[in-house]
């Protein structure tokens, strides 16, 4: 059996390659995606890729994951991992696996970026090891997976 992974991505991640080298990186976002999917490859993981800029697409992206089949979400919300209450509130919704990524360590950064209003309602974060970083959290929510089915709790 196949199991279905969100990977949601926020404003500005489609910029990557682009977007300050020398803190995110040359990889671009499709370069990520490829990574995430590389990781879930023998675990027969199917990734569902989304970027939007836009907040109100990302939160109804996460609505709809409660009931067309997605097994867990990881989560890069960009600028948004510090502001947006609604995702948060979306993504507390949702009974699944969830991991916050991102490619930079934010705790070596700007002061605003060392809170996220997204940590409290994900499993746990991931920070600083760039693109390897989606493969951490691949492997993270597959693993959560396998113990809640371990524990019998499904998916």
């Amino acid at each position: 059996m196949s199991l279905r992974i969100l990977l949601l991505h926020g404003p500005n991640l489609s910029q990557l390659g682009a977007r300050d080298p020398a803190v995110y990186g040359t990889a671009t976002l499709d370069d990520v995606v490829t990574v995430a999917r590389r990781a879930g490859e023998p675990a027969d993981v199917e990734i569902d890729a989304v970027v939007s800029e836009y907040e109100g697409d990302l939160v109804s992206r996460v609505h709809a994951a409660r009931d067309d089949g997605t097994d867990a979400v990881v989560v890069n919300a960009g600028a948004l991992t510090h502001t947006s209450h609604a995702l948060a509130d979306a993504l507390a919704i949702l009974d699944l696996p969830k991991v916050e990524v991102h490619l930079s360590n934010v705790h070596g950064r700007e002061r605003f970026r060392h809170t996220s209003v997204i940590a409290p309602v994900v499993d746990g974060t991931i920070a600083g090891f760039g693109v390897n970083g989606y493969a951490l959290a691949v492997g993270a929510v597959v693993g959560l997976l396998r113990a809640r089915a371990a524990a019998g709790e499904g998916s």
